[in-house]
């Protein structure tokens, strides 16, 4: 009985044990501290740390969107006071510049030498009975070849027109070349050329020509 309660009871002991406790470290030593920390300063990281990115730059603040400031309209010109029914006024045309009556005045020495009939015309053309549109570009061709060839007095036949108008739809002047032959020496190309103009003499067709004279060629 003594031994079956003892083996029991040491079967006991041997079943109530726990589990094994962890082993404890050791410290290290000083010698092994020291040898520890040199080791630890002379590690390289694996992963050296990265530089820090840049703070992102300021961006611009969004200004809110202004309407468009209309475009002011120019302030019209005040309407005239008008009464209904009444005509319409014509606009005003822009002013223009005078056009040139005629060729400049000859001086008196020459005037008196052409009156007496002294100094005769060298070459003379009759634009009686032409157009105006016939009558200027003839004009213009005859006195540009006599200025070339170097003539100084020529005879410019206009006529002195009819007496009276023939009652057409538009009414013609009297003389209406004579009227135009001044202007026309006055415009370019023949204002370069022509140095002045006068009424001919009664033998040479009196009012109803001219003796224009010309400029002195370069060269002549």
């Amino acid at each position: 009985m003594k031994a079956r309660s003892g083996a029991t009871g040491g079967h006991d002991a041997r079943g109530s044990a726990g589990p094994p406790r962890p082993a404890r470290r050791r410290r290290l030593d000083p010698e092994e501290e020291a040898l520890w920390k040199a080791v630890a300063r002379s590690a390289r990281p694996l992963h050296p740390s990265r530089p820090e990115p840049a703070p992102p730059e300021a961006l611009p603040v969004a200004q809110p969107a202004r309407p468009d400031t209309p475009a002011r309209s120019p302030v019209p010109a005040p309407i005239a006071p008008f009464r209904i029914g009444a005509a319409a006024r014509p606009a005003a045309a822009p002013p223009q510049p005078p056009a040139p009556e005629g060729p400049p005045a000859l001086e008196p020495r020459a005037v008196e030498r052409l009156r007496r009939g002294k100094a005769r015309p060298e070459a003379r053309i009759d634009l009686h009975g032409l157009t105006l549109a016939e009558a200027h570009p003839a004009l213009t061709s005859f006195l540009i070849g006599a200025h070339g060839r170097g003539l100084r007095v020529v005879l410019v036949i206009t006529g002195k027109g009819r007496e009276r108008d023939e009652g057409g739809p538009i009414p013609i002047p009297r003389g209406i070349l004579r009227q135009h032959l001044p202007r026309w020496l006055a415009q370019p190309p023949l204002a370069r050329i022509v140095q002045g103009a006068i009424p001919s003499h009664h033998r040479d067709g009196g009012e109803g020509a001219w003796y224009v004279c010309l400029r002195r060629a370069r060269g002549s």
